[in-house]
């Protein structure tokens, strides 16, 4: 099994590889592929060769693992680059699950940037203080 470190590097070259893949990807769409490092334009190339073959998820799947496992060993990963379906099964595999789905939090009433101990005032208040201050106004400058 992966140590800890190896699947946190896994992952961080896993989220990069399929990143980098749909960059070069749109970017050779676009008409650019000649600016791309001569390394994206060698996945791209056995892209479009495996196309012929396979449908066009399986060939992406087959380009994404090919970038994932030399960014693997381009980060320190130790060893071949875990397939990452693989260990989160295993991972979960141990935890102990509810059977029923947690409850998420009802939201607050208030807005979340106004402070905690500050109430808001309802507008009928507001209003009525007002009509109170225009009448008092208008009898004491009478």
């Amino acid at each position: 099994m992966a140590s800890r470190p190896s699947i946190r590097i896994a992952r961080k070259a896993h989220f990069k590889a399929e990143a980098d893949f749909a960059t070069w990807l749109m970017m050779a769409k676009l008409g650019s592929f000649d600016d791309l490092p001569a390394n994206a334009q060698a996945v791209l190339l056995d892209y479009r060769a495996r196309l012929e073959g396979m449908s066009e998820a399986e060939s992406k799947v087959a380009a994404v693992r090919e970038v994932y496992t030399s960014y693997y060993r381009e980060m320190g990963g130790l060893g071949t680059a875990p397939d990452l379906e693989a260990a989160a099964a295993s991972a979960t595999k141990g935890a102990a699950r509810s059977p029923t789905p947690r409850m998420t939090p009802p939201a607050r009433l208030a807005a979340p940037d106004r402070p905690a101990g500050r109430k808001s005032v309802p507008a009928l208040l507001i209003f009525a203080a007002m009509v109170a201050l225009i009448v008092a106004y208008t009898f004491l400058k009478n």
